[in-house]
């Protein structure tokens, strides 16, 4: 994760922990929380795909607008990273990596070996 943009996820976990702390949320019910906002979130990506392809026949049709999108999936995906950072204060930045590396061994393609120099 890029230095300035793990300071920010962990000073926002900090700053949500801090707030549960004083509402006298244990850590798994924290947690639990987290993971909560984080479906919440991503429901609200889902509606934004929804408005703007004008899938819903309750409401008007508007042309497409992914902008509303694109921000719905930012906040699903710093969420997330903060839940993770919350979860595992410790090592989250590295855990992420691996888990990054196991998800991109399992669906990508193996790297080309490097051809062999052919004599001449």
């Amino acid at each position: 994760m890029n230095p300035s943009v793990r300071q920010t996820i962990e000073a926002l976990a900090r700053h949500f922990d801090d707030h549960d702390d004083q509402l006298g949320l244990t850590p798994h019910e924290q947690w639990t929380l987290q993971v909560l906002k984080l479906a919440e979130e991503t429901g609200e990506a889902a509606q934004a795909v929804i408005g703007a392809r004008g899938t819903n026949p309750r409401k008007k049709h508007i042309p497409a607008d992914w902008s509303d999108v694109h921000a719905e999936v930012a906040d699903v995906v710093i969420t997330g990273l903060v839940a993770l950072q919350r979860m595992r204060p410790d090592d989250a930045a590295a855990y992420l990596r691996e888990q990054l590396a196991s998800k991109a061994e399992k669906f990508l393609p193996a790297p080309a070996a490097p051809a062999e120099p052919r004599a001449v």
